[in-house]
């Protein structure tokens, strides 16, 4: 695999992960409420939508500050 692609996919995935772990602690912190009136269903939708939105843009934002910081 050429570097570039290795580095690009790396850094995303690195980025992700953290975003991942990151939406996981904000969600049930922060946003749900405990007189939530949604369904079940509803929650899990909205709590994935939010941790994979939260995930890939700190994903990009990783991998831009990774190809900002690169020297070579």
């Amino acid at each position: 695999m050429p570097r570039m692609i290795s580095f690009i996919l790396t850094r995303l995935a690195t980025g992700f992960a953290i975003g991942c772990a990151v939406g996981f602690v904000v969600w049930p912190n922060g946003l749900l409420s405990s007189t939530s009136t949604a369904g079940a269903l509803e929650n899990y939708l909205a709590q994935g939508l939010f941790i994979y939105f939260f995930a890939s843009t700190m994903s990009m934002g990783y991998l831009a500050t990774a190809l900002l910081l690169e020297e070579e």
